[in-house]
């Protein structure tokens, strides 16, 4: 009597163990599919080194044998920095690899476009890679995390700390034209309030316009002591360059989406770029104050088993390998219940993890409350061979 009642409970796990597998596309028991967009080209293809990172990554899983006796199928595909190409990318992930959920969706454009399909297919969209505010709201984005700083947060960090050091300044912003960088100047308007109209000059670029030239000659026309590029890595290293040239010295400020010495500082020139500043939350493993950092140790030996060759002070590689760690820690978080409605559950439910990669004092830290992973950063100014953490863990909260 005793066997068959253990066997009978036996079976019923099983049951509910297929069940759970069974009831979530990309869900066996040998399996679990999942999908990405990244900007492989395009305009941003900087940062499709985010993804090429984490499909290393997520080899290297594999090798390991795989997370509680399942592989992860991580399908990434490129969106060239294009909304119609996001949501083309997102239908396939979604109808015809079947994925269980996202994870690491790269932009702003891209994520806006695709938001309310995947909300009405009910997938959730771990990790999305932009600060855009409008993401951070539970009530209108319930399937979604995001996991950088929101552009807000870093922007009001930016706003108060140069009110502090430059009180009677004026202040300049190159600006994305979009989410992206709207937010860093609604931030600062925020911070300023009344202010802003005297103190502030800013001025847009688009995507698709070939150099901020322009934008910069008018910017430092302005007279403001102070700039702050709210863009992408392209445009900051453009920018950054042209002040050079124009012989304009301001305190140069890079927003985290291009706080990248590979991407950003070397093509401005890294002498030319001495003494800009970066909020940022991961440590720099080309960075020789590191050398005996475990997390910088470890990533130096992936990055020679998994991406030899690269280059090693590109961020967006050092990013994507830290946001491969924390889908790592989502999984096994979640256990043998990977339901759609577990795997957000457990994205909300993240608290003090911290991560190797990431600056000392920076944790992961979730809740049902605001969609953001990551609420704080640390500023570092380049010196120019290294970076020079000079600030405390600070938080819009904080400031």
């Amino acid at each position: 009597m005793m066997r068959a009642l253990m066997l009978a409970c036996a079976l019923s796990g099983m049951v509910v163990t297929s069940a759970v597998a069974g009831d979530t596309p990309g869900v066996t028991s040998t399996e679990i599919k999942i999908g990405g967009i990244f900007a492989f080209s395009g305009p941003a293809s900087a940062f499709g080194l985010v993804g090429k990172a984490m499909l290393a990554y997520v080899q290297s899983i594999n090798d390991r044998g795989g997370i509680n006796g399942r592989k992860v199928n991580y399908i990434a595909y490129d969106d060239a920095y294009s909304p119609p190409k996001s949501v083309e990318q997102a239908r396939k992930l979604v109808e015809s690899d079947e994925v269980a959920f996202m994870f690491s969706e790269h932009g702003t454009p891209g994520n806006s476009a695709t938001a309310k399909y995947l909300l009405s297919k009910k997938v959730p969209s771990i990790g999305i890679v932009t600060g855009s505010s409008k993401f951070t709201d539970v009530q209108n984005y319930p399937l979604t995390t995001t996991s950088i700083v929101s552009y807000d947060t870093e922007g009001k960090i930016y706003a108060r700390y140069l009110t502090r050091t430059l009180p009677n300044a004026k202040y300049a912003i190159l600006f994305q034209n979009d989410d992206l960088g709207k937010d860093y100047v609604n931030a600062f308007k925020s911070v300023l309030k009344n202010d802003f109209d005297r103190r502030v000059a800013a001025v847009s670029y688009e995507v698709s316009d070939p150099t901020v030239d322009s934008q910069v000659v008018t910017l430092k026309s302005s007279g403001a002591e102070a700039l702050l590029v709210a863009g992408t890595p392209k445009f900051a290293a453009q920018a950054i360059r042209k002040a050079h040239e124009l012989g304009w010295t301001p305190l140069i400020i890079l927003n985290y989406p291009s706080a990248s010495v590979g991407a950003t500082l070397k093509p401005a020139g890294l002498d030319v770029s001495t003494g800009v500043i970066v909020g940022s939350i991961t440590i720099d493993p080309a960075d020789s104050q590191w050398d005996q950092n475990e997390g910088a140790k470890s990533y130096r030996a992936f990055v020679d088993k998994y991406l030899p060759g690269i280059d090693i002070s590109e961020n967006n590689y050092l990013y994507g390998y830290t946001q491969a760690m924390l889908l790592e820690r989502l999984l096994r978080q979640c256990g043998d219940d990977l339901s759609r409605a577990n795997i957000i559950k457990q994205a909300r439910s993240l608290h003090d993890v911290a991560l190797p990669t990431l600056l000392p004092g920076i944790t992961v830290n979730t809740s049902d409350k605001v969609n953001m992973n990551y609420t704080q950063m640390r500023l570092q100014r380049w010196t120019g061979d290294h970076w020079d953490l000079f600030s405390e863990v600070l938080d819009a909260s904080s400031e």
